[in-house]
């Protein structure tokens, strides 16, 4: 008999379905609703009883705290793409297995990257400000311009399948697409070029927009600083989907503000650690107020908040468990020495 933890306040129907997709005799058990904000997030006084039984673990958060009592710990089905977040030295010391749902959501990431691409090259949110304020904008203007994308280079950084979908769709618009992927002999669909990760300022260099849609790792942490900036056009565009800490916040700044960049598009924010204060009474998009700047153009992590997602996450973590139970290699099980 094996024990599944939810760590979320789970509808029954929720439940129902994860259990129907486990194998028989399997106890699946969450957390019971209170008030709260979000039904997705949960603290450490809701999982802390329960946790000694948990077998495996599925869900979106993990409170610090968890992990210690979880001593049966055998199995985390994380329902997120990302796992940069997750302690991979104590699960493989453990002897944990993970599986994410890399993929799950790739569509719904993709359409909001291209919705941000096609955004900050066309002004949307100025011009519908402008519009809001009734300000004159300009035929031709350079403060007020938008940007083609047929016969533009689009240079991807990451060719997962994110990266791929968005590939696809920019091939639709007749954009050039140059890829950059860790093994660049795997190729890529939907694109003319494929570099490894050595040539990133060449690619740089080349492109009139930047898509970074890989996993932050020791290897990208930082990928984006004062150099790569430097080697990229003055009129190019840089868009992230990723992982906020991939790109040097300061340097970033410097280049928005100094027209040594034409913008930023972003649903991922910086993520600080052994900052000074440590805390803050609300929480800082980005310290430098980059995100205020008119040449950029916000969202807040909603990359994957579309319609159909949540049930598509529960079952990927359900076929997952499944999977381990029957003693399988699970579905998109995370290689905890690389990190994805």
């Amino acid at each position: 008999m094996a024990n599944v933890m939810l760590t979320w306040y789970a509808r029954a129907d929720e439940i129902a379905r994860v259990k129907a997709g486990l194998p028989r005799g399997t106890t699946v058990f969450a957390p019971k609703a209170k008030p709260h904000l979000s039904r997705f997030e949960v603290g450490h006084d809701d999982l802390i009883k329960a946790a000694p039984k948990a077998d495996a673990i599925m869900g979106w958060v993990v409170p610090p705290g968890i992990w210690e009592a979880a001593r049966n710990l055998k199995a985390l089905a994380w329902l997120h793409a990302g796992c940069d977040e997750l302690d991979f030295a104590m699960l493989k010391r453990r002897g944990v297995k993970v599986a994410n749902i890399r993929g799950g959501n790739g569509i719904a990431v993709a359409e909001h990257a291209m919705a941000l691409l096609l955004g900050i090259a066309k002004r949307v949110a100025q011009r519908h400000q402008w519009v809001q304020e009734a300000k004159w904008q300009p035929f031709w203007q350079p403060e007020a311009i938008g940007t083609l994308m047929e016969g533009k280079t689009l240079a991807v950084i990451g060719l997962g399948q994110i990266g791929s979908a968005v590939a696809r769709r920019a091939k639709a618009f007749d954009m050039h697409v140059i890829g950059m992927r860790r093994h660049m002999k795997l190729g890529g669909s939907f694109v003319d070029e494929v570099y490894g990760p050595e040539k990133l300022h060449a690619v740089l260099k080349r492109a009139d927009f930047v898509l970074l849609s890989a996993p932050l790792t020791g290897e990208t942490l930082h990928m984006i600083d004062a150099k790569a900036l430097a080697a990229m056009k003055p009129s190019a565009f840089l868009i992230n989907i990723a992982r906020g800490n991939m790109v040097v916040e300061q340097a970033l700044y410097e280049a928005l503000t100094k027209k040594r960049l034409a913008g930023y598009a972003a649903d991922v924010w910086w993520n600080y650690t052994n900052s000074f204060p440590a805390t803050y009474h609300y929480p800082v998009v980005s310290r430098t107020g980059l995100h205020r700047l008119p040449n950029v153009l916000c969202s807040g992590d909603q990359a994957s908040n579309a319609d159909g997602m949540t049930e598509r996450e529960i079952a990927m973590g359900t076929e997952s468990l499944a999977a381990f139970f029957a003693r399988k290699t699970m579905p998109r099980e995370v290689d905890l020495d690389l990190g994805y």
